[in-house]
């Protein structure tokens, strides 16, 4: 499938725009010329097309000298998202500190997102009707990613390199992993195992289970903030709040602040939102400036449209996913809007995104095309995981409220060879956590194989 991009990579036209040198590190800017449509042609890396910016930042630990330095292999780092640009390290730390001892890091910027070529309310009409920016939209899945990122190993002169998947990323690597293998030395993945095949519902009724577990699990903890949500959760049915945007902040907007639930680094900072909440004033009780400012930038996706955009297609198939989490919902009584104590929600995307919105408000019809689109790609090739040789390993969160524990250990024991690590002491954002000793422990269990 990747063949045609990985001969592309050689014309693939690539630039360093600055180089810069702080707090123990220094780094590169590299650009890259890719066809937008790695698919499409003969094959042969001939006249492929339009083309986008892929951006990407190079990271080198101090301790190695440029030459030295020259001479490390690759690490690919895959972000979260979808719609997630790379991480921007003031300095190197965590799972990066870890790994510069070792590795160049390749810090990328996921077609769409951040440097490369945008993709928002903004840019997307320039690309004409409703259905011709869906169709453009088709090109941001992870086969695309995939192989934007082998054909950039290809105009690095990388040998087979190592790649990091954090989340999403972690689906990237499976793409990976099921179309060009040859084009990887080793893949570690956190929190990011996806289902190789089904359709998105069943994603989407583990983890609803799942958040409603850690809604009564945070409760427990902070038992008075259960009678603060549903102090907000009326007030907003009876009293009209708006967010510093302008736009009215609903009962289902306010429930979004259940992304908090998470992880373990941020959980808690759901408590100390939810104490600021209200302010008394000559009306009486009203939403607080700061409250409402911080679910102003919780509940916003201008600075990641992809995500709400492309979130579901993630899991599509060979089928429409059509608003999955939405149908699913409805099982969940509890998380309704307009129960006595609704639950918050996690990353789910719902039509009323495009409604509610001011980022998104433009392209609902775009998003409501792609979620009836039926045609979509393999974005795994289960035959080839099933003979994988490519040492990988995979930490897998019991209590992951994104990332489901039981379809996750189904797709591990579908991948040959892939060891895993199951911990029940971290959450999704366990890399922030303990970001240094988790790629240490996964790195270790890569090469024990290899060694």
């Amino acid at each position: 499938m990747l063949e045609a991009a990985a001969e592309a990579g050689g014309t693939v036209h690539h630039t360093v725009k600055a180089r810069h040198e702080y707090r123990g590190l220094r780094t590169a800017e590299h650009y890259f010329e890719v066809p937008l449509d790695h698919f499409r042609g003969d094959g042969t890396g001939q006249s492929r097309g339009e083309t986008i910016t892929v951006f990407a930042r190079e990271y080198v630990s101090e301790e190695h000298s440029a030459e030295t330095a020259a001479e490390l292999p690759w690490l690919l780092y895959l972000q979260g998202g979808p719609g997630g640009r790379g991480n921007r390290l003031p300095s190197l730390g965590g799972w990066s500190k870890a790994a510069a001892k070792d590795f160049r890091i390749l810090m990328l910027d996921q077609r769409g997102t951040g440097l490369s070529s945008a993709v928002d309310r903004n840019t997307l009409p320039l690309r004409g009707s409703d259905a011709d920016q869906a169709e453009y939209l088709s090109h941001f899945r992870a086969d695309s990613i995939v192989a934007d990122a082998e054909a950039i190993r290809h105009a690095l002169g990388s040998d087979p390199w190592t790649i990091y998947g954090q989340s999403y990323g972690g689906f990237c690597a499976l793409s990976y992993l099921s179309f060009a293998p040859e084009g990887l030395r080793e893949a570690l993945i956190t929190g990011g195992l996806a289902p190789l095949a089904g359709p998105a519902d069943r994603v989407y009724r583990a983890t609803f289970q799942r958040v409603a577990a850690r809604n009564t699990e945070y409760f427990s903890w902070y038992p008075g903030d259960r009678n603060t949500v549903n102090r907000i959760a009326k007030h907003l049915r009876d009293t009209e709040e708006f967010l510093p945007d302008g736009e009215r902040l609903t009962v289902e907007r306010f429930q979004m602040v259940g992304s908090f639930l998470g992880g373990n680094t941020r959980v808690d900072a759901l408590h100390h939102l939810l104490e600021d909440a209200f302010v008394s004033t000559a009306d009486g009780g009203r939403l607080s400036d700061p409250f409402l400012e911080q679910v102003r930038s919780l509940v916003s996706r201008s600075v990641n449209p992809l995500y709400a955009l492309m979130h579901e297609s993630i899991y599509g198939q060979g089928e429409a996913t059509g608003w999955a989490a939405w149908r699913v919902l409805q099982e969940f009584p509890g998380f309704r809007p307009d129960v006595p104590e609704p639950l918050l929600t996690g990353e789910m995307v719902y039509p009323w995104y495009f409604e509610q919105d001011p980022a998104l408000r433009p392209l609902r019809n775009v998003a409501q095309l792609l979620a009836e689109k039926a045609d979509w790609a393999p974005l795994y090739d289960p035959d080839r995981l099933a003979l994988n040789s490519v040492p990988v390993a995979a930490a897998v969160y019991r209590d992951d409220i994104y990332v489901d524990r039981e379809l996750s250990l189904e797709t591990a024991a579908a991948v040959r060879g892939l060891q895993v690590w199951e911990s029940a002491d971290f959450h999704h954002d366990g890399i922030a956590d303990d970001g240094e000793g988790i790629f240490a422990r996964l790195l270790g269990m890569t090469r024990s194989v290899r060694d």
